[in-house]
């Protein structure tokens, strides 16, 4: 898969795109990642590439035209998505994760900075993203976690993709509590189910966990996860005693 980052400031992602699961995706080419300065296409010979908001204001906005012409300088994938990196936009989700990870070939992700971009700008993206309801210094932070969120879902990247499927919000819920050895340390125990070997038994602690954990800790999703067991078999909240 093809990643398009359009960025005034690459060399923020060089030591991310090194290491982790990420560094070992772009060296097996599970993806590419490719850098598009849109000071590069600015029009004067200062290259600027932001000016003073029509109507006044506080700040910058970013100009479009080294916008426009950054991305349409990149090459043109059969199935591609264009993103901008804005606290408007659709916070970031797994499933929206799973989406671009299937869906696309090519993702290209604007990155903004100053006040944000020129509106007209969004005549060009297909989608807008955000990392949460709070405003940032740069769009480079929510595009390293959209890139991150999606590569890590590519067939190859994750060694066991059975542990994909095990994680938080795959299916709705948060995950389970997880321990591994020592049994006891200082006064806390693992629970004795985890360690009984009765995988029915695992299996169903678990699913309890996961419910009560997202009740507790996250009632809008726990709520969204009801809607969508309605009708089918309902599961106890309580805890199991291990």
């Amino acid at each position: 898969m093809r990643f398009d980052l359009v960025t005034l400031f690459p060399d923020f992602f060089t030591s991310p795109l090194r290491s982790g699961l990420l560094g070992r995706a772009l060296n097996k080419a599970i993806a590419t990642v490719h850098f598009t300065n849109p000071r590069d296409f600015a029009l004067d010979k200062h290259h600027r590439v932001d000016d003073e908001p029509y109507g006044g204001g506080v700040g910058m906005l970013m100009k479009p035209e080294p916008i426009f012409a950054a991305v349409e300088s990149l090459p043109v994938l059969p199935r591609r998505a264009i993103v901008l990196m804005t606290p408007q936009g659709e916070p970031m989700h797994q499933a929206m994760f799973q989406r671009l990870a299937i869906d696309c070939e090519q993702l290209i992700m604007i990155c903004g900075h100053y006040e944000g971009v020129d509106e007209r700008v969004l005549n060009l993206v297909t989608q807008e993203v955000s990392l949460g309801d709070f405003v940032l210094t740069c769009g480079e932070i929510p595009a390293l976690a959209l890139l991150n969120g999606v590569i890590r879902l590519l067939p190859g990247t994750v060694g066991k993709a059975e542990s994909l499927k095990a994680e938080s919000f795959e299916d709705g819920l948060l995950d389970f509590p997880q321990y591994t050895r020592p049994s006891t340390f200082r006064e806390w125990d693992v629970p004795a189910v985890l360690r009984s070997g009765n995988h029915q038994a695992i299996a169903q602690w678990r699913k309890t966990q996961q419910i009560q954990r997202t009740r507790d800790r996250r009632p809008d999703l726990y709520n969204r996860w009801l809607e969508s067991q309605s009708g089918q078999e309902s599961y106890d909240s309580e805890p199991h005693e291990g």
